[in-house]
């Protein structure tokens, strides 16, 4: 749904609010989807959003609540609400999405709301709590469709629509033994295609894909795109199931973590960034400033050491930014790459040596290229063979050198438990700066005096 539908929506919502037409409001309501509700509700300031939340069914605002972007806090209407109207809504939220929002609340509040939830769901809440913030513990539902493995497929079949109730978009059953240890998945395909009193243990598919609840959820998000799965069921370390993960839920994962790593490449905070103010701002970018600020005084140490090169030959000071600049665009390239690496899969010794042998040749073959370009201006403007000589190689070597740096430095850094997608950029600039100066100015003090 295009903006412009979504404001002629918030218009009448709010119309409709101000004047206290319910009537009018429910069937408006009824006739958009959840998420585009909470986007609306994104929008507005925290009276309308009020307004809205409390005139709503409970089912529609725990789906427009599990909506919202965290980003726009939606935890906050919880206090604008009564303790009943707040109770219908964690009845009927899904365990992960009621966790999210309670963890989301001042310590000294999550209690409180506990108390508003019936006491299973709040063991289920709790539980959930527990689990590090990033893990597949801490992602998974723990309304699931299990199934006893000697249950018939009429038996099963009951099980089904009586928990279908407290389920909602199930793509498997998951078939557990008497210790509920998940055992098999059984589709629904082979499910219809068995006969009415076979056992789910004789049709369950023994081959499963599983994360345990420790699992890092950019670890879960890898494995849902690996083998293109609509849920995944969660275990303990003995086996025992424990909940699901959904397919939207891994979507948050890739979004959130994707915006990590673009703020992280430039160095910079996502809290800061995205939440916080200018001082918050300030804070983490300046620590990086100051990095590159001690980096490029170094390659500034470089020219200061070939001043008596730069007095005799002051044309080879025009180079010195192309040399650096091609050179550290060409790092910035082969790290993009790697972090893509990095994030999508497991490198092994083997694949290492692969990745920095590729990216040798690509830095060494575009090096020749962009050198022999670079000379032939050189050549072109000066007429001088020496000095087009002098470029090609700091040209190539540099581009060489920004493509082993690109690919070894975020392995390195990832090996050492230190984040590539932080650290990186400000070593490859550095490298590239100050070699390939040395290079430049080097090559014409021995070659053009």
């Amino acid at each position: 749904m295009i903006s412009s539908d979504l404001q002629e929506i918030e218009e009448q919502l709010l119309a409709y609010v101000e004047h206290n037409d319910l009537g009018r409001l429910t069937e408006l309501l009824s006739h958009h989807h959840a998420s585009d509700l909470a986007r609306i509700l994104e929008d507005l300031n925290t009276e309308d959003r009020v307004a809205l939340i409390t005139r709503m069914p409970p089912e529609l605002a725990a789906d427009v609540l599990s909506e919202m972007d965290p980003e726009t806090h939606p935890e906050e209407l919880l206090e604008w609400l009564s303790i009943e109207q707040s109770k219908a809504i964690f009845n009927e939220l899904d365990s992960d999405d009621a966790t999210d929002l309670i963890a989301a609340l001042p310590e000294e509040e999550q209690a409180e709301y506990l108390e508003r939830v019936d006491k299973e769901d709040a063991a289920d809440i709790r539980q959930l709590m527990a689990y590090p913030e990033d893990s597949a513990g801490r992602l998974m539902s723990m309304e699931i469709m299990s199934i006893p493995e000697n249950f018939s497929r009429k038996q099963a079949m009951e099980e089904i629509v009586r928990k279908s109730e407290e389920v909602d978009d199930f793509y498997y059953l998951y078939i557990i033994d008497k210790a509920n240890k998940l055992t098999g998945i059984v589709s629904f395909k082979n499910l219809l295609r068995a006969k009415p009193f076979q056992e789910m243990k004789e049709i369950a598919e023994r081959k499963m894909v599983y994360v345990k609840a420790s699992t890092d959820q950019e670890e879960v998000a890898k494995i849902f795109s690996r083998y293109n799965l609509p849920s995944l069921p969660v275990v303990g370390e003995n086996m025992e199931l424990l909940g699901r993960i959904t397919f939207d839920d891994v979507l948050d994962v890739i979004e959130k973590e994707s915006t990590e790593d673009l703020l992280s490449f430039a160095g910079v905070s996502e809290d800061a960034e995205l939440r916080g103010g200018w001082y918050e701002s300030v804070k983490t970018r300046i620590p990086w400033l100051l990095a590159n600020l001690f980096t490029a005084s170094l390659a500034g140490l470089i020219t200061l050491a070939f001043h008596g090169t730069l007095e005799k030959l002051v044309i080879i000071a025009s180079y010195l930014p192309i040399i650096a600049g091609v050179a550290g665009n060409g790092g910035t390239q082969t790290l993009a790459i790697t972090l893509r690496r990095i994030s999508t899969e497991d490198i092994s010794r083997e694949k290492i040596i692969g990745i920095i042998t590729k990216e040798l040749w690509v830095g060494l073959t575009n090096g020749v290229l962009i050198g022999l370009s670079v000379s032939l201006m050189a050549y072109a403007y000066e007429g001088d063979i020496k000095l087009g000589l002098v470029v090609f190689f700091a040209m190539a070597a540099n581009l060489l050198i920004s493509g082993m740096a690109g690919s070894v430095i975020p392995l390195v850094l990832k090996q050492i438990n230190i984040d590539p997608a932080v650290a990186s950029s400000i070593f490859i600039t550095a490298m590239t700066d100050i070699l390939g100066y040395t290079l430049l100015l080097g090559l014409a003090s021995a070659v053009l005096l």
